[in-house]
């Protein structure tokens, strides 16, 4: 009896058509985030039970533009740079589980087919879109990592421009934002594939770095705007008070996360 392997569709016999391989996984990327305040009904209405909102600062959102390249532990991606290279934007906001304080990923957009389904396996709720940022040089017209550089950033999807970002770069910062600054909590959840049997999968995750590195943060501050569309709600967490911008290089490894909660028994 012959058997296939892969970590994930398809699996073969050889297990290399598969659309990622087994974690780890790491990362090296450019990190742009703007955060903002919004209206914490706004938050509170995409944080499912059991999760409540944050304390302190509920309606604080990150929204985060990054390009990255990624691999698995025999980096052999890197130079194969169409399997290693996409670029994502996605928003997060604070939420609170038994006490403890979370980032959450409400929405998030990637270019990638490998990172939809990456993301699929963490918990991050990924669709495809058109993501760009500008990228810093040391030569040329690029911005240099320096106070007054500018960035623009863009975000569409379904052929509609859902947010644009111009920040602008003003000290060394200590930190790259707060908002995205704790253990994702997220969900897993896979419909049965029986009609009215409910969830097959539904899972309460925590995920996070196994490892990280990164350069200096710089903060700044941002001018951004998001648009409405028929295929999407971003623009429900509208921008009511801006916060911060950052930008920062960083390098990260993810290998698995932890299960807090898993429900299967009830139907949807």
């Amino acid at each position: 009896m012959s058997s296939v392997r892969g970590y994930f569709h398809p699996k073969t016999a050889t297990g290399e058509s598969s659309i990622v391989p087994a974690p780890p996984w790491h990362y090296s990327g450019d990190v742009l985030t703007v955060e903002y305040r919004t209206d914490p009904e706004r938050v509170r209405e995409l944080l499912p039970r059991p999760l409540e909102p944050a304390p302190e600062d509920p309606g604080a959102v990150a929204l985060v533009w990054a390009d990255w390249q990624s691999c698995s532990a025999s980096k052999r991606e890197l130079l194969d740079p169409v399997r290693a290279q996409y670029k994502e934007a996605f928003a997060v906001v604070r939420c609170a589980y038994r006490g403890q304080v979370y980032s959450r990923c409400v929405y998030i957009w990637v270019d990638k087919d490998f990172a939809v389904v990456r993301g699929f396996h963490q918990g991050y709720p990924k669709k495809l879109g058109s993501i760009h940022q500008t990228r810093p040089h040391p030569f040329g017209p690029a911005p240099r990592i320096e106070a007054g550089a500018r960035f623009g950033a863009t975000l569409a999807a379904a052929d509609r421009r859902l947010a644009q970002a111009l920040v602008t770069l003003r000290q060394p910062s200590p930190t790259s934002g707060f908002v995205n600054g704790h253990p994702m909590a997220h969900h897993r959840w896979l419909p049965s594939i029986e009609k009215g049997k409910g969830l097959a999968l539904d899972e309460l995750i925590e995920s996070g770095t196994t490892s990280f590195e990164a350069g200096q943060a710089w903060a700044g501050d941002a001018d951004l705007e998001l648009f409405d569309s028929p295929t999407e709600e971003l623009a429900r967490l509208t921008v009511r008070e801006p916060i911060a911008a950052y930008y920062r290089q960083v390098g990260v490894v993810w290998d698995g996360g932890r299960l807090l909660e898993s429900n299967t028994s009830g139907a949807e």
